[in-house]
């Protein structure tokens, strides 16, 4: 795989995106392989993008089906195709999910009938706001022993962990786009708190990312 960065580009079906996913996608199936479940479930991913994820991922786990979701409903056609390209036959059709309407919230099923949810990426970029929406749904949509895991950069209790990290805030931040930047865990934690999720555990990562684990309190 080529270390060339392409220009920072969030949106799904982009170069940057593309690289970004191709880096990181090996640890973070170390920790799925960890925390989904051993027996047969469902598993779904907020935001899942172009679908890059979810189809690497998915033939790791044959016990296991995935539904991918996400607001732009333009990339569903290369979640399929990729899906189809792959083989991937545990990998449901994409279903419109948008954390900043809740009309949309509890479409990809009933309460309690997802045994994980994963979210890959999506702070940096996206409004703190949708923190609520992610744990609301979650709240719903996980039984009683499900897991939400979000991946990312993140400050920790208002610090930047690494030099790196307050680099890359810079970066964003210089795009003058209101919502870019860093979040702060402590704000996902408060979140969480209001739908009755609790911060279970703080996972080291690559590149000075994290994977935060969330469940019921």
């Amino acid at each position: 795989m080529s270390d060339n960065k392409p220009p920072l580009n969030p949106h799904p079906l982009s170069e940057y995106v593309a690289w970004a996913g191709n880096r990181n996608r090996e640890p973070i199936l170390g920790v799925l392989k960890e925390k989904l479940p051993k027996d047969k479930g469902r598993v779904l991913e907020m935001a899942t993008g172009s679908g890059m994820h979810i189809n690497f991922f998915a033939p790791h786990f044959d016990h296991l089906h995935f539904h991918p979701t996400d607001k732009d409903q333009e990339v569903f056609d290369n979640i399929k195709k990729l899906t189809g390209d792959h083989g991937n036959d545990n990998i449901a059709d994409p279903v419109h999910l948008d954390l900043t309407d809740p009309d949309t919230w509890f479409n990809p099923g009933d309460k309690g009938s997802f045994d994980a949810i994963f979210c890959i990426n999506i702070f940096q970029v996206a409004p703190i706001s949708i923190a609520d929406g992610m744990m609301e749904c979650a709240s719903h949509l996980l039984n009683e022993d499900g897991i939400l895991l979000i991946y990312g950069p993140f400050k920790v209790e208002g610090s930047f962990t690494t030099e790196s990290n307050a680099e890359f805030h810079s970066t964003l931040s210089s795009y003058d786009v209101p919502e870019w930047g860093l979040k702060d865990v402590a704000d996902l934690k408060k979140a969480a708190a209001s739908h009755g999720m609790v911060l279970k555990e703080i996972i080291d990562m690559p590149a000075n990312n994290f994977s935060l684990v969330f469940g019921r309190g």
